[in-house]
């Protein structure tokens, strides 16, 4: 395997280097990866983190994994990228200096904006050498996520590793136009998003489900001897997520938890203006799960209080 022009041969452990960009102070700034490879031949699979530069949790979970693994235990690749939007990383900005989202600029090109270079880059390097990938994220906008997988769950390679990994939430969904997973499905590519906690904080019980996850999928894959751990809860599985939305501004009370199963009709927060006078419910429009919900208080009439996802029945 070649990355960044660099061989890794079986059963070695390399970190590369690959140059990206010159930042204004001159100073060179560098993709840097982690790459295993096992003595015995088999397939490939990347780790990615940190797309978004505000979301440190993938950067945690990816360190919590590399841990766990040596070349000796692995058949096959891994290819562990924990930073890939590494100047919004270091502004702590979901966005690129040019104000583009990378999640929404790939495949990119040689010759476009910042984002879009990133973005080629990285699908050269490490999306064209791999064929499954996860993908970690979390909550934006001052939301956080309940842990979840999302993924086509109708493509049975793809919705096995998703069960292996054993989140308490798979989605059945379609991913984005620009995002990596739709660039790396169409570049046939298995992939999962994993989503869980909130940006620029760490969130424990996301990150145990996050490395677990990865552990048992790479297990399922046949790319790592180890032993996971089982998962305790069970795997929920939803086909349809919906949106609720705030509709009046002011201060938000939440009346559930993340996680939480609700009924149609049930009170989602209460909504009142600063001195409390003036007060309005969100409530459920049909029975799910809560695997989205807004940490931020402060909203504006039309903002995002929560998003649901409505279960298949066991």
């Amino acid at each position: 395997m070649v990355i960044g022009g660099k061989t890794v041969a079986p059963g070695q452990r390399k970190r590369i280097e690959i140059p990206i960009a010159r930042l204004v102070t001159g100073a060179d700034l560098e993709l840097t990866l982690e790459v295993l490879r096992g003595s015995e031949s088999g397939p490939a699979i990347w780790l990615s983190g940190a797309v978004h530069g505000d979301e440190p949790i993938g950067v945690e979970i990816i360190r919590q994994v590399l841990d766990r693994l040596e070349p000796e235990d692995l058949r096959g690749t891994v290819v562990a990228v924990p930073i890939v939007n590494v100047i919004g990383f270091l502004s702590e900005s979901r966005y690129l200096p040019d104000r583009r989202d990378l999640n929404r600029s790939f495949p990119g090109s040689k010759k476009g904006s910042l984002a879009a270079r990133l973005a080629n880059i990285f699908m050269r390097e490490v999306v064209q050498q791999c064929q499954f990938g996860i993908d970690i994220h979390c909550g934006s906008g001052g939301r956080s996520n309940f842990p979840n997988v999302r993924c086509d769950l109708s493509d049975p390679e793809t919705r096995s590793m998703a069960a292996a990994f054993g989140a308490p939430l798979m989605v059945n969904s379609r991913p984005p136009t620009g995002s990596l997973r739709k660039a790396a499905v169409r570049a046939d590519t298995r992939v999962l998003l994993f989503e869980g906690g909130e940006a620029k904080r760490f969130d424990d019980f996301a990150v145990r489900a996050g490395v677990n996850g990865i552990l048992r999928s790479l297990a399922a894959l046949g790319i790592w001897d180890g032993s996971p751990p089982e998962a305790t809860n069970p795997v929920r599985e939803a086909r349809k997520t919906h949106w609720l939305r705030a509709n009046f501004g002011g201060i938000l009370r939440p009346t559930i938890e993340l996680g939480q199963i609700v009924e149609r009709g049930q009170s989602i927060g209460i909504i009142t203006d600063v001195s409390g006078e003036t007060r309005t419910t969100v409530r459920a429009r049909a029975e799910g799960m809560v695997f989205g919900l807004r940490l931020n208080p402060l909203v504006y009439r039309g903002d995002a209080v929560a998003h649901i996802a409505e279960l298949v029945e066991p």
